[in-house]
């Protein structure tokens, strides 16, 4: 039993794509029959709970947390219009949640488990290793309980998530142990990557070709008929509303936190503010060489790293400035600009035990003799020292006191949206807002994609609008900045507009049509004149095409004009130097290919890249077997009704996607 790693602690989960997403995040949703649209019947999961997967409950906290996270790794900068995205990533991290519902159910069906033994392995060897145990040695049990806290778990629940991960490896490692790539395979995907060619190419562009159409009104009118169906209704559906807006962070503003309020908080919370034993110190780094080709260490290297830190030491001692030495002789150029500080160290975080055993044994002010650390000569100097401790009030009040703000706003801000709305229900919104003090917005007539002032963007908003029944009373809306009480003033009917009012779409579009026809026709012609004169530069002037050729490129280069030649383009890999293409569509340009040259690689290149190659097509053969058999897994489960899904709970969760289009 791995005792340190079982210690528990009072945190949220939030972290599971960073354990569980390993190798399913990557797994190709498409693949699995209905998605989350699909209905299975009776006996959908309670509120709170997104999906039901064979008794294991997908939570909509999980599915939350597990959006926040993937939207994180997308957009790592953030941004005013990040969170906005979080409708459609919700919608991927309700999948995400339930494929590994479904792989983890299989594997308990399968028997298989994951031991403290395993556990313990996977930490210190897998992808924690170099965190949990750098330079091999153990960060400690406070160490350890603090890189859990922060990825905001327990300890319990996170060894959970990892003895999952060792589990859903073991069942991935059977199903695709039968994937294999033969020589054929490998050879065949090696010169698929490594063939070179070089070629001449004909560009017919569509914007040139719109520039001669010119469209009659009867040509419009009769396009506009022909696809009346397609503008049916395409005028949304619009509405009009007055609101009043209640922003929390006005509230905030004028929130304010007694004494008595932070000491309370601070007497429910106290475990959180333990302080940990640690020490501030500076130290002098001389390196030594790092290991050659034969992984063996030049031992004069290490010898004359020595010297030169005891030399350092005696001068030092002889009374020289800690700071000005590091300065001058630190190889840690980063803390050597600071006269060699390290700042504030906890127990076990030091790369060196013996280092770390130095730092917490030495008194404050004292400095070490030349340590050993492994990696170099080290000299250190304890410059302050903190004794584990729970923090004063004091000290952490500063922590508290915006939690606390931010709470109080948040509950006052609510019950002043419901006073208002009851209020408003019996008295009108107009005379409910002006007792209050409150601004009335009025709006003109808007479509749900529309932005409106003070709101923004807002699909919960937006939603709530436009599901009223005219003639309802005032109803409340939650916002990102707080609540708006509304009430509709009027609605507009989608609608079909006329020709003269969207006269030039219809023409945009039909010259769009006519542009894209003459381009598919003009191509087929510039390739027939090409093959049939054997010559594309002679057929590209009779058409007025622009002829560009190409440096020697591989499969998956990008051409200027063409774009990818792993797109449509790349059947230009299956031509025999001399031969001329088919029309190619590259968006909007046409193009012609005429090979000039192809050079195969070599069998001395095959050799030094065959492992290489096999690898990394078996990964992919491994990886594609892995997704079918998961589609097919979760296919038989809802089938069964072993999945069962809370489709209220889903619509709230990614309510605004479909109308935002995200």
């Amino acid at each position: 039993m791995i005792r340190f790693l079982q210690t528990p602690g009072p945190i949220k989960k939030v972290i599971l794509s960073g354990i569980l997403l390993v190798f399913c995040g990557a797994m190709v949703i498409t693949l699995i029959p209905g998605g989350l649209g699909s209905n299975f019947g009776f006996g959908a999961p309670a509120a709170g709970v997104v999906a039901k997967v064979a008794g294991q409950d997908v939570t909509v906290l999980e599915v939350q947390q597990q959006a926040k996270q993937l939207l994180r790794q997308q957009f790592p900068k953030g941004g005013a219009q990040v969170s906005m995205m979080l409708p459609f990533f919700a919608s991927r991290a309700a999948e995400q949640l339930i494929d590994q519902k479904v792989i983890v159910a299989e594997a308990d069906r399968m028997g298989l488990r994951a031991t403290d033994e395993e556990l313990r392995d996977e930490l210190q060897h897998g992808q924690l290793g170099s965190v949990l145990f750098p330079s091999g040695n153990f960060i400690g049990k406070e160490g350890y309980e603090d890189f859990v806290q922060r990825n905001e778990l327990t300890v319990p629940q996170f060894e959970n998530l990892e003895k999952d991960f060792i589990r859903m490896r073991k069942l991935r490692n059977l199903v695709t142990s039968s994937a294999s790539a033969t020589d054929a395979d490998i050879r065949q995907e090696f010169e698929r990557r490594n063939t070179k060619i070089k070629f001449e190419y004909a560009v017919l562009k569509q914007d040139e070709i719109r520039k001669g159409i010119h469209p009659t009104d009867a040509e419009l009118k009769a396009f506009y008929e022909r696809n009346k169906t397609t503008y049916n209704n395409s005028i949304p559906e619009k509405r009009r509303v007055k609101y009043v807006l209640i922003d929390t962070a006005q509230v905030e503003a004028q929130t304010r936190v007694t004494r008595e309020e932070l000491q309370s908080y601070y007497d429910q919370h106290r475990d959180e503010y333990r302080g940990p034993e640690q020490v501030k110190i500076s130290h002098i780094l001389i390196k030594t060489p790092l290991p050659g080709p034969d992984v063996k260490v030049d031992p004069k290297g290490v010898e004359e790293a020595q010297k030169k830190a005891e030399d350092i030491l005696k001068q030092l001692k002889s009374g020289a400035k800690f700071e000005e030495l590091a300065k001058k002789y630190s190889q840690d150029a980063e803390s050597a600009k600071n006269g060699g500080s390290l700042g504030w160290i906890q127990r076990g975080r030091f790369p060196s035990a013996a280092v770390d055993k130095a730092a917490f044994s030495l008194p404050k002010g004292a400095a070490s003799d030349v340590i050993n650390a492994g990696y170099g000569f080290d000299i250190i100097r304890v410059d302050d020292k903190q004794e584990a401790h729970v923090k004063t009030l004091d000290e952490v009040k500063d922590q508290i006191e915006p939690v606390l703000k931010q709470q109080k706003a948040a509950r006052a801000a609510e019950n002043a949206a419901n006073s208002l709305l009851n209020q408003a229900r019996t008295e009108g919104l107009d005379k409910a807002a002006a007792s209050k003090g409150m601004q009335v917005v009025a709006t003109d007539f808007f479509s749900k994609s529309d932005s409106l002032p003070g709101i923004g963007s807002a699909p919960q908003f937006m939603d709530a609008v436009f599901s009223e029944g005219e003639k309802s009373p005032p109803d409340l809306a939650p916002l990102s900045q707080g609540y708006a009480v509304f009430e509709l003033l009027g609605v507009k009917p989608p609608a079909t507009p006329s020709f003269e009012e969207i006269r030039s779409r219809v023409e945009n579009e039909f010259m769009n049509e006519q542009a894209s026809v003459l381009l598919a026709k003009k191509s087929q012609e510039l390739s027939d004149r090409a093959k049939a004169e054997h010559d594309l530069k002679k057929a590209a002037k009779e058409l007025g095409a622009t002829v560009k050729s190409s440096d020697f490129v591989l499969p998956d280069a990008q051409i200027p004009d063409i774009g990818s030649l792993s797109g449509p383009a790349s059947v230009v890999f299956s031509l025999k130097p001399g031969e001329i293409s088919g029309p190619i569509n590259s968006g909007s340009n046409g193009i012609v290919i005429s090979l000039m040259e192809k050079q195969t690689p070599s069998d001395q290149e095959f050799a030094q890249k065959k492992d290489q190659i096999r690898d990394s097509l078996l990964q992919k053969k491994q990886g594609e077997l892995f997704n079918l058999f998961v589609a097919n897994l979760r296919q038989q489960m809802e089938k069964s009704g072993k999945i069962k899904i809370n489709q209220q709970e889903l619509k709230n969760l990614t309510r605004g996607q479909n109308e935002e289009g995200m």
